[in-house]
């Protein structure tokens, strides 16, 4: 039986948006996308990656130059709601990558309900369904629910991938998952 992946990301996280534009093309199989919280895991304190470094990261994977959003960093906590009423009704993935590249390709801060909104849109979620989805007491459940599953696990920064109970972070981390994958 093939093993499952799971991504976990946080939409205020540069490393993950540079995960997340890689995650398709280098996993095997297709992987759950699952939003948690960063500051709640175990090294929401740890260094945050030089500017320069994401920057650099991005042009070796030929990616748009980063745009970096003021401010920045930004309170996601609206965007992950977001992002976890959009797994619920099957829309992860494009509602992720499109509020990544409004945050790093596009330098919208997405602590703006516009531009939370307007990644939303681009994947054909109606605003108003958006931003009632987001107040749902389930779905701020959910999403502490996923972060806890997820340190509970050992995910201790984002971007990870689990596979089954393997933990894979940082630099790397989808190529391993991808090993242990095969």
């Amino acid at each position: 039986m093939p093993t499952t992946a799971t991504f976990h990301f946080d939409l205020a996280s540069p490393l993950a948006y540079l995960a997340a534009e890689r995650v398709l093309q280098v996993l095997p199989r297709p992987a759950e996308w699952r939003p948690v919280l960063t500051r709640e895991l175990a090294r929401a304190d740890a260094p945050a990656t030089p500017r320069t470094e994401i920057e650099r990261r991005a042009v070796e994977l030929g990616l748009q130059p980063v745009r970096w959003p003021e401010p920045f960093p930004f309170d996601s906590s609206l965007a992950m709601r977001v992002a976890t009423y959009a797994a619920s009704i099957g829309r992860a993935v494009p509602f992720a990558q499109a509020a990544f590249r409004q945050a790093f390709a596009g330098g919208h801060s997405l602590e703006n309900p516009d531009f939370v909104l307007i990644a939303a849109a681009a994947c054909e979620m109606h605003p108003t369904a958006v931003l009632r989805g987001a107040q749902l007491r389930s779905v701020g459940e959910q999403l502490e629910q996923n972060t806890a599953a997820a340190a509970g696990m050992g995910v201790t920064e984002v971007p990870a991938v689990t596979v089954g109970e393997d933990v894979f972070v940082g630099a790397g981390a989808l190529e391993r998952a991808a090993e242990r994958m095969r």
